[in-house]
């Protein structure tokens, strides 16, 4: 089988998957109805929702994650991939953004009422496929480090840990705090 058919069979996989039985421990996959498409204009105030409720536990910052203007301007630069149910109620989203031969994602969120269900598995999954479709070979990410649950859910997507750099915040960090970002990246 060739590369892009891999792909494409790939792609078609992760966005049937089917609901693990409920006697599970474990969370269940969300949904099979589940689509991930990418986000358009008409999108940008059910993403802004989603991003500040998602991101609503970092209260080292101050204000909201994104606004109108913030969210304007990435999708002028990159790309918003959005999870919604069959109904068309949006459930979780990624950035991506071409960078050269690499890729980069951010503000991966998924609706806290939808969390711990592996649909944010699915959405990197189907964003990595999109910028491996765009020529990435790569893909960088970059999660603060006062959200020390992150890395190893990143580990598990198969990301590793290649520096820090300064964390540059849309909005002031509270009194007090300092913070870093920690690079992680997967080969495509």
């Amino acid at each position: 089988m060739q590369k892009g058919a891999k792909a494409i069979c790939l792609l078609s996989l992760m966005l049937n998957l089917k609901p693990m039985p409920q006697n599970e421990s474990r969370p269940s996959e969300p949904d099979s109805s589940i689509r991930i498409r990418l986000a358009t204009e008409a999108d940008r105030s059910r993403l802004i929702e989603l991003v500040n409720a998602a991101f609503s536990i970092e209260t080292f910052l101050e204000g909201t994650r994104t606004d109108e203007d913030r969210l304007a301007a990435m999708m002028r630069k990159g790309d918003f991939l959005a999870a919604e149910s069959g109904i068309g109620q949006l459930l979780g989203c990624v950035y991506a953004e071409v960078r050269g031969r690499r890729g980069y994602l951010g503000m991966l969120a998924v609706d806290p009422a939808h969390q711990g269900k592996g649909l944010s598995m699915r959405i990197m999954a189907a964003a990595e496929e999109h910028l491996r479709g765009q020529g990435c070979e790569a893909v960088d990410i970059t999660v603060l480090n006062l959200r020390p649950e992150l890395p190893p859910i990143y580990r598990r997507y198969g990301y590793i840990k290649t520096g820090t750099e300064a964390f540059d915040p849309s909005r002031p960090l509270k009194s007090g705090v300092e913070c870093h970002c920690i690079v992680m990246s997967k080969q495509l």
